[in-house]
């Protein structure tokens, strides 16, 4: 049984409490008061520990979500739509995406405790970097899902980051990665209609490479993304399952920058 099923059975052996715990709590109209004082310790695999973090994900997915939609003055559609669009690949059910959309508002409150959510979301993931740094890529998604980064989101984005153990340059490198993505499988959308040289400019973006980087760099770069991304070692860590389509996309699009850069370079 699933994080969430667990929930609705009542096994809330692995439940948050603290400002996580408070959130979900209130989206699913329940009182979370223990195991907020128990952080994980590394490499810790027992399956509540899992469970745990998979719902402290999830919880602050949504709800920082929402905050950082509002951090230029407003919530666009196109924003709403980028929430609802990560809910549908998540294919949750009625009852999570009641939940999410309930983080979600939860998050654009003006009395949403960002600074104690993100304190806790750390401690619940206590080092497990690639696991925060896909937190931050899903994050990073919802500002561009207008077309554009404002200032006041890369702002708020270098806030988050700084919060938890990522300094700006990393994460304007993440917003490049990520713009990369995007316009690399828009791209291989209309493949028909685009230059060659085009899409694989994006594909050496998509791996954060120049042009000219040696074989050996781009595969060194190729090797640490689908790392950092494999769907399978994420969830051990702590993603939720249903944020594994997610993770599955990302190192998707990946791969097919790096067979298309291979192709031109008889890798």
């Amino acid at each position: 049984m699933s994080w969430w099923g667990k929930i609705f059975g009542g096994a809330f052996g692995f439940a948050l409490g603290g400002p996580l715990g408070a959130l979900l709590g209130a989206a699913l109209g329940h009182r979370f008061d223990k195991g907020y004082e128990r952080f994980m310790e590394e490499g810790a695999t027992t399956q509540a520990d899992v469970e745990r973090i998979q719902s402290a994900f999830f919880t602050a997915t949504f709800s920082v979500m929402g905050h950082l939609a509002k951090s230029d003055g407003r919530v666009s559609e196109a924003e709403i739509q980028l929430a609802q669009s990560v809910m549908a690949q998540m294919q949750l059910n009625a009852e999570q995406r009641q939940a999410a959309i309930h983080l979600f508002n939860q998050g654009k409150s003006d009395d949403f405790q960002l600074d104690e959510v993100l304190l806790q979301f750390k401690h619940e993931c206590h080092r497990r970097k690639n696991l925060i740094q896909m937190f931050i890529e899903i994050l990073i998604a919802t500002i561009l899902a207008d077309g554009v980064a404002h200032q006041a989101e890369r702002n708020k984005l270098h806030y988050i980051g700084k919060q938890l153990g990522f300094p700006p340059f990393i994460i304007d490198q993440l917003i490049k990665m990520v713009q990369a993505q995007q316009e690399f499988a828009y791209q291989q959308g209309r493949a028909s209609k685009t230059p060659p040289q085009s899409t694989l400019k994006a594909a050496y973006q998509v791996l954060g490479v120049a042009e000219n980087a040696s074989d050996a760099e781009v595969k060194k770069a190729y090797r640490r993304l689908m790392n950092q991304h494999h769907p399978d070692k994420l969830v051990a860590k702590g993603l939720p399952e249903e944020m594994m389509k997610l993770a599955t996309e990302k190192t998707q699009e990946i791969k097919n920058a790096y067979e298309q850069i291979k192709v031109v370079r008889n890798l």
